[in-house]
């Protein structure tokens, strides 16, 4: 009797047509038939919620590095723990915590990324870490990428024999060209299929992202899932409404209208733009907040200008605060992968105007632009301006679009979130590793799958 494998849950059918999703389906399906019942994987409650022992390869850090996935790692590893899993965090020394949830932080020793002087890169491969992770016995291997570390992770996951998850966070391909040369775009494509194709299974914050992975045959379209969104909506807040913030960040004008921007300053994130959209409205005042190696370039550009505050890092609470007490939340960058910082201000009770590429898109969807923030052309002033005049000048507009997107953020629960990617994606990644693995055992399967199906 044919005993059909049983897929675990997931939904491709977001990257990828139906027929196409059937097809590969009953192509596992096939493949698998041939096994002995010992060797299917199959899906309970048990298999689901089970405790399971994680190793996070996380570079850059997310505990001192400037970035949109600093609080997703953060949240995921606070709810990995509690939902009953032993975890150990690997990642760059500089900036680790004394302790963070109960969590095992191993560091290891790094260099200055050549272009990019504040991004630390390690391999992470030396006998003391190998040893840790060793000592630990994970039942699955979760690298960051692209990177350094992801190399020595996947090298680790192998000699253990473990599952290994990549989940893809910068966007390489489109930085390139912005710090080094454009010709290398196509052999950092290739490092990512050589990466990702090694992986069970790779994870994508966004949707926009896993077209561009598919479009460049990274790995097969199953093995690529959506990490789905998530917001600290108890930390970001209107609550936090601060009128000493205010003061602070509007140079000493709190009556003027209040634009916020936060995030790293790099050139990547396009915020010349800014510049310009700022000389077409004189009465307004803008606060960056984050650092990166652009602001000093971004200091001279406003230089004169008194209409620009630069907070530098701010802590959990200032950052709150800072949101909070802003008018309109404006981003030009064209490289997000998602845009954690739109969901942080859209939970703040800010209005957004973001610019209409990389994964934003999918935060502000075409039939929710006007309802929770809007949407402009990459690099168009006149088509921000449109957007944005309206909001800083109209008081009752600006809150009841901060409300609804208060409301829609209240909808992504970082706990859920990371339930689903321990229940589902990784119960997929060890399943297409177990796959993997009995066909290693049995060279030639097709040899013998007419006698057993």
């Amino acid at each position: 009797m044919k005993k059909a494998a049983v897929l675990p849950n997931f939904d491709p059918s977001q990257f990828c047509n139906q027929g196409q999703i059937e097809m590969e389906v009953a192509s596992e399906e096939w493949e698998l038939a041939w096994l002995s019942p010992s060797s299917i994987h199959t899906e309970s409650a048990e298999t689901t919620s089970r405790p399971r022992r994680i190793v996070l390869f996380v570079e850059p850090s997310p505990f001192s590095y400037i970035s949109g996935y600093k609080n997703r790692f953060q949240n995921f590893i606070k709810y990995l723990r509690e939902l009953g899993d032993q975890v150990m965090v690997v990642t760059t020394l500089q900036g680790l915590p004394q302790e963070f949830y109960g969590t095992k932080l191993i560091g290891s020793q790094s260099f200055p990324c050549p272009w990019y002087p504040n991004l630390r890169l390690s391999l992470a491969l030396s006998p003391r870490i190998i040893s840790e992770v060793l000592k630990f016995k994970p039942d699955i291997v979760h690298a960051s990428s692209p990177g350094i570390m992801v190399f020595g992770a996947l090298i680790i996951a192998k000699l253990l024999s473990v599952p290994i998850v990549m989940s893809y966070h910068t966007h390489v391909p489109v930085y390139i060209p912005r710090y080094t040369y454009s010709w290398l775009v196509q052999p950092m494509w290739l490092i990512i299929k050589l990466l990702h194709r090694a992986a069970d299974l790779t994870l994508v914050p966004s949707a926009a992202i896993a077209k561009d992975l598919k479009d460049n045959d990274v790995t097969d379209a199953n093995k690529i899932r959506l990490w789905n969104k998530g917001v600290d909506f108890h930390s970001f807040h209107p609550q936090y409404r601060s009128h000493e913030m205010r003061l602070r960040l509007s140079n000493g004008e709190p009556d003027k209208p209040l634009i916020v921007h936060v995030g790293r300053l790099g050139v990547e994130k396009s915020l010349d733009f800014l510049k310009r959209l700022m000389d077409r409205i004189p009465d307004t005042r803008i606060a960056f907040i984050g650092d990166g190696p652009y602001r000093e370039e971004l200091e001279k550009m406003f230089s004169g200008t008194g209409c620009a505050v630069f907070t530098g890092m701010l802590s959990e609470k200032e950052l709150s605060q800072a949101y909070a007490s802003g008018d309109v939340f404006v981003t030009p960058s064209e490289s997000e992968t998602l845009g954690q910082v739109v969901l942080e201000a859209m939970s703040s009770g800010l209005p957004v105007v973001a610019a209409r590429a990389g994964g934003i898109p999918e935060i502000i969807a075409n039939n929710q632009e006007g309802k929770i923030g809007y949407l402009f052309n990459p690099g168009d002033v006149d088509d921000c301006l449109k957007k944005l005049e309206p909001l800083l000048w109209n008081r009752e507009l600006r809150e009841t679009i901060g409300r609804a997107a208060r409301e829609e953020t209240e909808k992504y629960d970082w706990k859920a979130t990371t339930a689903k990617i321990r229940n589902e994606e990784y119960s997929a990644a060890i399943w297409f590793w177990r796959k993997k693995r009995t066909q290693w055992q049995w060279p030639f399967p097709w040899l013998f799958k007419p006698f057993f199906l």
